[in-house]
């Protein structure tokens, strides 16, 4: 299965339907089924109170927690950043929006009953079920 590492809160957010776009730096081709993994990277103080939108922030660090789809790939320019800024605030909370860099667009979110302990790694990697 194919898999993205992401910091805390964030991989939660997802896991908890609250955030639909993951901003990234690069872009990719790949459309499909993606797992999220929280990564082991602790979470560091968030001055835009992104933990008040989770029900609880007994993260699982390691763990894959969620699968969902990759629709889309959109690369952000100053009026897609505007547009998310105005009709979509929590979205934009929620992401690094820059001209520039990438909105993974992200549907069919399902958490996992029981998250997958897993190591991790940068970009879209394969897990294997053993």
């Amino acid at each position: 299965m194919k898999v993205l590492s992401i910091k805390e809160p964030f991989a939660s957010l997802i896991k908890e339907k609250k955030k639909f776009i993951e901003t990234r730096s690069w872009k990719t081709n790949y459309r499909g089924e993606l797992y999220i993994h929280a990564s082991k990277s602790k979470v560091v103080h968030d001055e835009r109170n992104l933990l008040s939108l989770l029900s609880s922030t007994d993260f699982q660090y390691g763990y894959i927690l969620c699968k969902c789809k990759l629709v889309d790939c959109i690369y952000m320019t100053e009026e897609y950043i505007e547009d998310m800024k105005k009709n979509h605030p929590r979205e934009y909370l929620c992401g690094q929006y820059e001209v520039g860099r990438y909105a993974w667009i992200l549907d069919d979110i399902e958490h996992l009953e029981k998250p997958i302990q897993a190591k991790g790694a940068l970009g879209i990697w394969n897990y294997y079920i053993e």
